[in-house]
């Protein structure tokens, strides 16, 4: 190579047209035949000089090697390499900065090595974009896996998104490209400029980001390092017992963009502190003890409601900024409320910006679309068998536990992650290495992220939205289960909705839907949700659903909310429906909370407050939700009148509570009702009360327990059922 630092045509040709896959071998300083040579690439630049650092003075004027902007020279009287910055010439005058390629590599070698094993499982600290000190300089890290592109550039504002200027150093042990830019700041959009093994330029986003530009803006951000300070150490100490298959929980699920928005300035997103000043109270007023969030991970379609995430790390801003979201959370905390996550690792979305063909290569996906692309969605699924796929999702999933304070990830679409066949037909997927349906990798994956975030992280929990009936969903790994806490019902939500739609008139003939479920209820530690997916696409409302007139409509969702909050199973209610919205749910706009004005209205939002609060403080309501020694029927089989009673109990023999249901718009006079004690049983829910919006019928408050045999038990008592209600008794205490 000549000793003046020109290149030879092919090398310049490839650093020009930004095709250089290695350029720390040719930029920067470097010791040639006994002399130092810098080079640099900077097109917008007339003049460049070298400035000795510790001097200031100038080592050399660099001529111009090409009108495309590669400057080359050697430094007189230099033999061994030294500190130095450049000292450009433009059209908007002089500058001097650091020549980002003399520095040295920002991975340290133990990274690499569990980076290319797939078991960094804090990756997120060392891929993105972080701020940093190198050799003395502060500026920003960047790393990222792309191991099959030809070239890899930042590019940003900062260097006028030309991916000539900044390409990165491949670590081919690993397949990331990583640079330090010195002197950048956090704040700064960015973006990589991936030429890919295809031969293909693509702008990418930062799969590791932890801060994204507001659709429909597609850049990542330089996010600045977590300065919240959190206050919920208490909270974290005592939340295990909070998310315990014993404890009460009750999940209040949000759309935090459609839950209210602010009228008054256009009806724009309220912010996430806003949201911890008007949402929070509201839960806690409502007895909730959890908020569900809808996937704030950063998505590019307002239209997917956050199920087709593009940035796993960065909370959405388009209710604020990182640091903001964990305030939101932390006054979830110090309200009480504990706040699990939908987080999305079944599939991703096919957008430009994203994972999808990232390096050139079918890299987060599976090549074969039989394997690779879901057609429901028209997604792309990840090759949950590739260790960096793995390590990204795992790493994603720790993130939001450790650094956001995430009480619980609910799991999304479960089901299509386990099953190969799911939604396809012969000849349509690939069997496994058995020649079964069974995604086996995906297995591995979810189980290894359960064993993680139970081993890892006190007091967390995990929730597989599986809508099949696989086994042991919700039991411990180390007996073959896959190691979820919870799982959500959804045979019990079908069936249960499927009946009480049905004319009351009709119901005997459908008795089994409301029965069928507690054959299974034991198997899994369950959710019963009435989630966001009941009140779209055509579904319109729960209130939308219930049969007859309106008085009989609300009576209808006041009766069937009584039994499912009677029921075996932690609760989930989607926001809206605590006040029997009307209308089917609009992402685009806030509830109608003008409904509550309409006592009806009301009188639902009273009862579901009420029926959380006694929830909450009843033992026998939650306690034993997983066994089946905490049920107990007492009337099943009574499909003719449309009445059920079932007994719940708790640890203690005092701790029990009746259930009873009529699901018929006739009031029951004399209706005998075997106990299974003797006692004072207290009338605590009649979701027939006037206060409800009911007609009054009940029972004075409470009914004592004689002896005459009934349903099997020694005592019962005698009830006057009102028209389509639940009933809920607890034993007092004092008398049993």
């Amino acid at each position: 190579m000549p000793a003046d630092g020109a290149l030879d045509r092919g090398t310049l040709d490839a650093l020009r047209e930004g095709r250089h896959g290695n350029p720390f071998a040719v930029l920067g300083m470097h010791e040639e035949e006994g002399r130092v040579v810098v080079r640099a690439m900077l097109p917008w630049a007339r003049k460049l000089a070298v400035i000795e650092a510790e001097s200031g003075e100038i080592a050399a004027e660099l001529p111009l090697q090409h009108r495309d902007g590669l400057f080359a020279g050697a430094i007189p009287g230099r033999d061994r390499p030294f500190r130095y910055r450049l000292r450009a010439e433009g059209a908007l005058g002089p500058a001097e900065f650091e020549d980002i390629y003399r520095f040295p590599p920002v991975l340290g070698e133990l990274d690499v090595y569990l980076l290319a094993e797939g078991s960094h499982l804090r990756s997120w600290e060392k891929l993105g974009a972080h701020p940093m000190v190198l050799d003395g300089v502060a500026g920003i890290g960047f790393a990222v896996w792309a191991p099959n592109a030809r070239r890899v550039s930042i590019v940003g504002p900062f260097n006028d998104w030309d991916g000539r200027r900044w390409p990165m150093r491949l670590r081919r042990e690993c397949g990331i490209w990583e640079l330090f830019v010195p002197g950048l700041q956090p704040g700064a959009l960015y973006k990589y400029e991936v030429v890919g093994a295809d031969g293909v330029l693509r702008l990418k986003a930062d799969p590791y980001a932890e801060a994204a530009e507001r659709p429909p803006g597609t850049a990542s951000i330089i996010a600045a390092p977590a300065r919240h300070e959190w206050r919920d150490a208490a909270w974290l100490a005592g939340r295990g017992e909070r998310n315990h298959r014993f404890a009460p929980i009750a999940c209040y699920e949000v759309h935090l963009g459609s839950w209210r928005r602010n009228l008054a300035e256009g009806g724009r997103y309220l912010t996430y502190r806003e949201l911890g000043e008007q949402l929070v109270p509201y839960v806690r007023e409502m007895g909730f003890t959890h908020i569900e969030l809808l996937p704030i991970t950063e998505y590019p379609f307002d239209g997917s409601w956050g199920y087709q995430p593009v940035s796993l790390f960065a909370p959405t801003s388009r209710y604020g900024t990182p640091a903001e979201c964990r305030a939101f959370i932390d006054t979830c905390h110090a309200a009480g409320l504990g706040v699990f996550l939908d987080w999305v690792p079944g599939h991703f979305p096919t957008d430009p910006h994203g994972l999808v063909r990232f390096d050139g290569t079918a890299l987060y996906e599976h090549a074969d679309p039989r394997q690779g692309f879901h057609r429901d969605w028209n997604t792309m699924i990840y090759n949950y068998g590739r260790r960096e796929v793995a390590n990204f999702l795992l790493s994603s999933a720790l993130y939001w536990l450790e650094e956001f304070h995430i009480d619980g990830l609910r799991v999304d679409a479960v089901a299509s992650m386990l099953y190969l066949d799911y939604s396809r037909g012969p000849g349509e997927w690939v069997p496994n290495i058995h020649g079964g349906r069974e995604n086996l990798e995906a297995i591995a994956f979810l189980r290894r992220l359960n064993e993680l975030a139970f081993g890892r992280i006190g007091g967390v929990t995990t929730i597989a939205e599986e809508s099949t009936a696989w086994p042991a969903v919700s039991r411990p790994t180390s007996t073959g289960g896959l190691g979820f806490g919870f799982k959500w019902n959804m045979g019990w939500m079908h069936d249960t909705l499927r009946y009480i739609s049905h004319d009351p008139i009709h119901r005997k003939y459908h008795h089994n839907d409301l029965t069928f479920g507690f054959l299974y209820a034991f198997h899994e530690n369950f959710v019963l949700p009435l989630s966001h997916d009941e009140v779209v696409h055509g579904k319109g409302s729960i209130i939308g659903r219930m049969p007859g007139d309106r008085w009989q409509r609300f009576a209808n969702l006041r009766a069937y909310y009584g039994y499912m909050w009677g029921h075996p199973g932690k609760k989930l209610l989607f926001m809206g429906g605590e006040f029997a919205q009307e209308r089917e749910w609009n992402h685009d706009i806030g509830l109608d909370w003008q409904l509550l004005d309409d006592p009806m209205h009301r009188g639902v939002q009273l009862l579901v407050r009420d029926l959380n609060r006694l929830y909450r403080e009843t033992p026998a309501l939650h306690a034993r939700d997983s066994e089946a020694e905490g049920f107990q029927w007492i009337d099943g089989g009574n499909a003719e009148a449309s009445v059920i009673v079932f007994a719940r109990h708790g640890a203690s023999p005092g701790e029990a509570a009746l259930v009873c249901c009529n699901f018929t718009p006739v009031v029951r006079e004399d209706w005998l009702i075997g106990v299974p004690r003797p006692g004072r049983w207290l009338e605590r829910i009649n979701t027939d009360a006037v206060e409800y919006g009911g007609s009054g019928v009940g029972n004075a408050g409470a009914v004592e327990a004689q002896a005459h045999p009934m349903h099997g038990q020694a005592h019962s008592v005698r009830l006057r059922l009102p028209p389509l209600a639940t009933l809920i008794f607890t034993l007092d205490a004092r008398t049993a």
